[in-house]
């Protein structure tokens, strides 16, 4: 189907081609298209934000394009790599979840809307917030956090999946050096990112993932309702949207009252103790340490078996000169099971490393 003839009159051109036989059309006057270049000088930010320049600064100079900024360059080739898909079949908490739990993607694109959210209210780039929230943590293995503990054993300075995302998987686009930043230093126990924009995406991947890790939990039975702790409760409501909307404004209070990026104390100190309820119901319960013993046994057999046999990875290119046993043999076999989506890597154990399905981390449909 090629779309449907506009016949020519004063206001169309005769080659113009519908999506509907009966579409209203747009009759809006544009005398040129807005580029880049307009929407950068026209764009008003607060001060402080982080403003787009030209191509921005990459490790490889590019040009300029005609209608994106840099920060939206970066969005877009986020949004399209192979790293940022495979968060779809990544442990956020539950592994191989059900149909309407999240994974490491639907995570992402909660993260997003909350720190854009924060980002637009403070007159931040927008732009650049999203790149940094859909990327942050594209450096995550397979099977949570479990694979940092997993691989780290393999690096000189250990797996971290921040520093792990902006310098290893996503250094193939080329991305501004201030959306690597961000990526690189969400999370709290790294140096502060050094855009306001990066500080509002390790708030809102914290605010996320406590809402909806609690909101999953409840579903799995793991926890009930009434755990909620009173804090939370008084201070934010009972459901997801009522924390989201209390922390996204306590964000927002906070950001135009004072000029800093953070929140109001009395929200603050909400978020903090859900936090902590997460972590002793939901992370640190027997059958999570254990489905995590279970992750790190499988992660490192594979890394052993891979940086063992260099060419067994399945790459577009097969290894050159890579021996086995060496740095780079280990270097290359961690990068490609971490990697990995939980799926693949426990069909890996099975075919390579002869394992039951019943060694595999429990929930795996084969």
């Amino acid at each position: 189907m090629h779309g449907f003839r506009v016949l020519s009159n004063a206001n169309d051109s005769p080659n113009l081609r519908l999506a509907h036989a009966d579409s209203a059309g747009w009759c809006g006057e544009v005398d040129a298209p807005i580029t880049r270049e307009h929407r950068e000088t026209s764009t008003i930010l607060a001060q402080g934000a982080t403003a787009s320049c030209g191509a921005g600064i990459r490790a490889l100079e590019e040009a300029p394009d005609v209608f994106r900024t840099c920060f939206e360059r970066d969005r877009d080739r986020i949004l399209h790599s192979t790293a940022f898909r495979r968060l779809s079949g990544k442990t956020q908490v539950f592994v191989f979840p059900d149909d309407h739990q999240r994974t490491r993607l639907t995570h992402a694109l909660e993260v997003a809307q909350v720190a854009v959210s924060v980002a637009r209210a403070l007159g931040l780039n927008t732009a650049l917030t999203e790149a940094i929230a859909l990327g942050h943590d594209c450096g995550h293995g397979p099977g949570g956090h479990a694979s940092e503990d997993a691989l780290g054993i393999f690096l000189p300075n250990g797996f971290d999946h921040a520093i792990w995302g902006a310098d290893v998987t996503l250094a193939p686009l080329n991305l501004c050096a201030e959306t690597l930043d961000g990526i690189r230093n969400h999370s709290w126990s790294r140096p502060a990112p050094r855009t306001p924009e990066g500080e509002v995406v390790s708030w809102a991947d914290r605010i996320a993932y406590v809402c909806h890790d609690f909101e999953d939990a409840i579903a799995t039975g793991i926890v009930t309702a009434d755990m909620l702790p009173e804090i939370v409760r008084e201070r934010c409501g009972n459901r997801r949207s009522q924390w989201l909307g209390a922390f996204i404004n306590g964000m927002i209070d906070a950001g135009y009252t004072t000029g800093r990026i953070g929140m109001t104390a009395d929200l603050a100190d909400a978020l903090a103790e859900f936090r902590r309820c997460n972590y002793e119901t939901i992370y640190l319960r027997q059958a999570s340490v254990r489905q995590a013993e279970k992750v790190i046994d499988m992660l490192r057999s594979l890394v052993d078996y891979f940086a063992d046999r260099p060419n067994a990875e399945a790459k577009s290119e097969p290894a050159s000169g890579v021996v086995s046993g060496s740095e780079a043999a280990l270097i290359g076999a961690v990068t490609y099971v971490g990697g990995m989506t939980d799926r693949f890597a426990c069909r890996q154990a099975i075919a390579h490393l002869g394992w039951a399905p019943e060694r595999l981390p429990y929930g795996m449909n084969l």
